[in-house]
């Protein structure tokens, strides 16, 4: 592995853990709320939510991009508090990569949270606890699988980001230059000794993910079926 690969993986590294810890923060109460949303408008939000599964990567990086410009008003003000561009940035592949994964975090609670007993819940709020005090003395011991599933397909998917981060990111050693785009970069001077030991690598890791995945949602439903 070459020094730029090595750089490559702590940026993508940096990126997926960032992203994950977003996504957990913003993510948990949208799920929440749409779990217990009672409206027929609930499907579209459901659907925005989801978009990201279909949309190619390049569409949303696309429109991404044009937001993140100095003439646009999401970039203007970026550049106004900070002194520096967002497009073509590290904070801008992670809020493109908050984007990009967020139905792999929203979904997987989203379903836990309608699975809830809400029997616990009103018993909870009898005995005096507030939303918050339920939500972590109830509601998180009871969803802790979906939470580590939720995680660890949000950090697996920002991982295999290509197509998002190129566009609004580029190509930058050291900023925005992840495992996918260094693959890609092998690949395009057919240096595929490198390209090899990287798709394996990341060939691998994903195996893993996906069985520890599947794994965990085996035993969570066969403690649910003893229960």
């Amino acid at each position: 592995m070459t020094e730029y690969d090595l750089l490559a993986t702590w940026t993508t590294l940096k990126l997926a853990f960032i992203t994950t810890v977003i996504l957990l923060v913003l993510g948990t109460p949208l799920a929440w709320w749409l779990s217990r949303l009672q409206t027929k408008w609930r499907v579209v939000i459901e659907a925005f939510v989801a978009l990201p599964l279909v949309l190619p990567p390049t569409v949303l990086g696309f429109y991404l991009l044009i937001a993140f410009s100095p003439d646009a008003l999401p970039g203007q003000l970026w550049q106004g508090l900070t002194g520096q561009q967002l497009a073509f940035s590290f904070s801008a592949i992670v809020i493109g990569s908050v984007f990009y994964s967020l139905p792999f975090v929203v979904q997987p609670l989203q379903k836990a949270f309608e699975q809830l007993d809400h029997g616990l819940l009103d018993k909870a709020a009898m005995l005096g606890a507030n939303k918050l005090d339920t939500f972590v003395s109830v509601v998180l011991p009871i969803t802790k699988a979906s939470f580590i599933t939720a995680a660890t397909l949000g950090f697996a998917h920002t991982i295999g980001e290509f197509g998002v981060v190129l566009m609004i990111g580029g190509n930058i050693p050291d900023e925005t230059r992840v495992l996918s785009i260094a693959l890609f970069d092998h690949v395009e001077a057919f240096d595929y000794a490198n390209a090899h030991k990287l798709s394996a690598g990341l060939l691998i890791a994903s195996v893993l993910v996906l069985s520890a995945v599947y794994l965990l949602s085996y035993r969570q439903q066969k403690v649910s079926t003893n229960a």
